[in-house]
């Protein structure tokens, strides 16, 4: 058993779904560094139901390694679990299962766990934990954390995003932002169409929009081949409208999600979205003066993650891993976030994405083990920088 894994087994019991707080593991986690005298501040969230947490272990200069990670998982409601989501359970198959293990608690346990060694390390550079909250609904909490960080103390030289890549270093992810739109019509019965405006009818069309502006993206040959997912996705998630079969209906509800790679602007590409809308909007209010489409973004733009100025930390990364290809990933982190700030950042940590948010998500020993590695390397490397 890996010193990170009595730790995964604590964190995996905090039930930290996005909806509800992660106060507790956040004190748990404070508790935990004090009986190892490190500082930590916390950051609280506008309504103090939850919180990011930073923590510096070395000397207060500048330089160091910032490991960020989120606290919070996404829910299992509805999921066929074999086991208790909420108490980390061993396979015997060399998986421990439980939500978050793979996503990300993983990656906090293992750093956690090298916690006593680092503080009797002679570290020449501070090693910083950053772990933030909602960033399962869009990276909400980081922001604020990292605004301190800078404010507060010496600026770090460099960032590791600890999501499951299988301890391989990731250099590129999309950025990500969630929309909601909103169409009004005119009630009329069934019978009388010429009468009222379909809010569900003209969703509809602004939903197929959506999908033809992905595929013209691809047409224009926008597209980056080091994403499995090549070009910038649209994808309408959630739908609903109407209120029987026989009425015209007045509201009709999307939710949405643009996910851009680096070289392309959200802000174009939902320009094209808007600009549709806005035609089919006056069409509307030629019949139903009162009628209209509105989006709103449900979440401030998650930046995309360029492959750009991060030679020192890429270095870093394969001194302590070996020499492993870098990659990209379709998914969003607050790798971009820092990376905005001027951080050289990349993303690296164990387990694989392939297993997160899935029912019996796991996390395998050999992965938690590599993390563990990759710590007590880091902690070496610090100490002589």
């Amino acid at each position: 058993m890996t010193t990170a894994e009595p730790l995964l087994e604590t964190l995996v019991g905090f039930a930290t779904v996005s909806r509800d707080s992660n106060l507790a593991l956040i004190e748990w986690v404070e508790a935990y560094l004090d009986e190892h005298d490190v500082p930590h501040w916390r950051i609280e969230s506008d309504d103090g139901t939850k919180a990011n947490l930073l923590a510096r272990i070395g000397p207060a200069v500048a330089g160091g390694v910032v490991l960020s990670g989120h606290t919070d998982v996404v829910p299992v409601d509805g999921q066929p679990w074999s086991t208790d989501p909420f108490t980390l359970t061993s396979g015997g198959n060399g998986r421990l299962y439980g939500r978050g293990t793979c996503d990300m608690k993983g990656f906090l346990a293992c750093a956690l766990a090298e916690v006593p060694r680092w503080v009797t390390r002679d570290l020449q550079r501070p090693i910083w934990l950053a772990f933030s909250y909602d960033e399962e609904v869009g990276c909400i909490g980081a922001p604020r954390m990292i605004e301190r960080l800078l404010a507060d103390h010496p600026r770090p030289a460099t960032v590791i995003v600890g999501e499951p890549t299988l301890m391989h270093p990731v250099v590129a992810h999309k950025g990500a932002t969630n929309l909601r739109t909103t169409v009004t019509g005119r009630e009329a019965h069934s019978s009388q169409v010429d009468q009222g405006v379909s809010a569900i009818h003209v969703a509809a069309r602004l939903v197929t929009k959506i999908e033809e502006v992905m595929a013209q993206l691809k047409a224009e040959g926008r597209v980056d081949e080091a994403f499995n997912v090549v070009h910038s996705s649209l994808h309408v998630g959630r739908i609903s409208g109407g209120t029987a079969i026989n009425i015209m209906a007045r509201e009709c509800t999307f939710e949405w999600e643009i996910r851009h790679l680096p070289q392309d602007r959200f802000e174009e590409l939902r320009g094209r979205v808007d600009a549709y809308a806005a035609e089919l909007e006056a069409a509307m209010r030629r019949r139903a003066p009162e009628a209209s489409i509105v989006t709103e973004a449900l979440n401030v733009t998650v930046p995309a993650l360029a492959d750009d100025n991060n030679a020192e930390v890429l270095d870093l990364c394969r001194e302590l891993l070996g020499e492993r290809p870098a990659g990209a990933v379709a998914y969003a982190t607050e790798a971009g976030q820092f990376q905005r700030e001027g951080l050289p950042t990349v993303i690296c940590g164990p387990g694989s994405i392939s297993q997160a948010h899935q029912p019996d998500e796991y996390i395998a020993v050999e992965q938690l083990e590599a993390g563990a590695r990759f710590m007590d390397a880091l902690g070496e490397r610090l100490g002589r920088a």
